[in-house]
């Protein structure tokens, strides 16, 4: 019998690299939450698996992230995010996935 840690792994390895959104949601994904944080980004550092996005460390800016954050995880299980916050350094946000997602995230969040 597997343990939940495992069985939740094993899942995320099945997760096709695909968005569940259609045209026009990911249309308006885009020009909408998608369009705010790209105009917020500091600059961006490809990463082995990803993409790592850095920000002013301002709280609209980090609810902008949670927010996008939490929309993407719905439609984009394949990615992984982390928000990283530390004293007096700018806000990160680490996207990464399997291999071929990384066009993925650098079309949809900036490369």
């Amino acid at each position: 019998m597997k343990s939940s840690a495992n069985a939740s792994y094993d899942l995320c390895m099945d997760v096709p690299i695909a968005c569940t959104l259609n045209e026009m949601e990911l249309r308006e994904r885009q020009r909408t939450i998608l369009a705010s944080v790209r105009e917020s980004v500091l600059d961006i550092t490809p990463t082995a698996d990803g993409y790592a996005y850095r920000f002013k460390s301002e709280s609209e800016i980090l609810m902008r992230l949670s927010t996008l954050v939490d929309l993407e995880r719905r439609c984009c299980p394949f990615l992984t995010f982390r928000i990283v916050v530390e004293p007096q350094q700018p806000i990160r946000l680490e996207i990464t996935g399997p291999p071929d997602a990384k066009a993925v995230i650098g079309s949809l969040f900036g490369a």
